[in-house]
């Protein structure tokens, strides 16, 4: 009796240690040693051998890629929980199943979401500097020196009341904020209750009243530049935009606008509108102490890379098993 033969699964980027081993383990596994972004030609290639790919979200799976695909690709495992990097109309054309790894990068998310909430008013990036920029420099503790804003009694409002959005209102309820949040629909008043939360369903009167805006919802078509440069005007000029999300939800050069014009009082981002690349008059704000900037990092736990991972691998076990896979991403959703 022979064994049977192991699937190709071709893995587009560095995986967690423990992920990558398991993979080999179970499938043909070809691994990205040197975590060095593919290129368009490798990943043709790959959809045209591969039977599974396995993208990240920077990655892009477009239709001109997915149409390039042999008949043996029948399954896009992405190890993200977003897809907006990947054209799921267009692997369902080519009857091909897209995947991706919910729940289990919320309470990381919302962990550096509230770290920026704290980090940009108390001005903790700037105070950092301080001693390590300029060492030696510092006078002491001063009545006046490096003065920030109180976020205890603060209004927060929740661009997104999902998942993510929900963690984070229960973490600014602790440190004592009001919670006021915008969704496509009202959550669950027992959810509501609980945090005592404010249902906006006009965003921009909800942008007019709050203190602290979280950007937590996904990037689909409808939420590109959702909060544009109308809505930022808005917004009070002591109040603070945080934005965890994606960067295309909001008007990046409208922000940097506001930002100098002294409109708002500053912003913490960990997602920019085009990514890698992060532009220079953001990063001359950040010098300016106006902005908090992070490298994309809020999901960026061990336990939280290893859990995708873990979807991952049981997402593709379920479809070579025959199987409707547990994460299995719909067109249009």
């Amino acid at each position: 009796m022979t064994a049977k033969k192991k699937p190709k699964v071709y893995i587009t980027r560095k995986l967690p240690d423990a992920v990558e081993t398991r993979m080999r383990e179970l499938f043909d596994a070809e691994l990205n040693i040197d975590d060095a972004p593919r290129s368009v030609p490798e990943l043709v290639a790959a959809v045209k051998s591969a039977d599974v790919l396995v993208p990240t979200v920077t990655d892009r799976i477009d239709a001109a890629l997915i149409d390039q695909a042999g008949p043996q690709m029948k399954l896009i495992a992405s190890f993200s929980n977003g897809t907006d990097h990947i054209d799921v109309e267009a692997a369902a054309r080519k009857g091909i199943t897209v995947t991706n790894t919910p729940n289990v990068l919320t309470e990381d998310t919302a962990d550096m979401t509230m770290a920026l909430i704290l980090a940009v008013p108390r001005r903790l990036g700037e105070g950092a500097r301080v001693l390590t920029d300029k060492p030696g420099e510092w006078a002491g503790w001063s009545p006046t020196w490096m003065l920030g804003r109180r976020i205890h009694g603060k209004r927060i409002g929740i661009v997104g009341m999902g998942r993510i959005g929900t963690a984070v209102a229960r973490r600014a309820k602790a440190f004592g904020l009001s919670i006021h949040y915008h969704n496509r629909k009202r959550v669950n008043p027992a959810v509501e209750d609980d945090l005592e939360a404010t249902y906006w369903e006009s965003l921009d009167q909800m942008l007019a009243r709050v203190d602290i805006v979280s950007v937590n919802c996904p990037s689909t078509p409808a939420t590109f530049h959702l909060i544009s440069a109308r809505r930022l005007a808005l917004l009070q000029p002591t109040a603070y935009l945080v934005n965890t999300a994606r960067g295309d939800v909001v008007d990046e050069a409208a922000l940097i606008k506001s930002l100098r014009e002294g409109r708002i009082a500053g912003a913490g981002l960990d997602v920019f509108e085009n990514e890698p690349a992060v532009n220079p008059k953001l990063v001359k704000l950040a010098n300016e102490g106006k902005v908090v900037l992070l490298p994309h990092m809020s999901s960026a736990t061990i336990e939280g890379r290893i859990d995708m991972g873990d979807k991952v691998i049981i997402n593709i076990r379920t479809f070579i098993d025959g199987h409707r896979p547990p994460n299995r991403v719909l067109p249009g959703r």
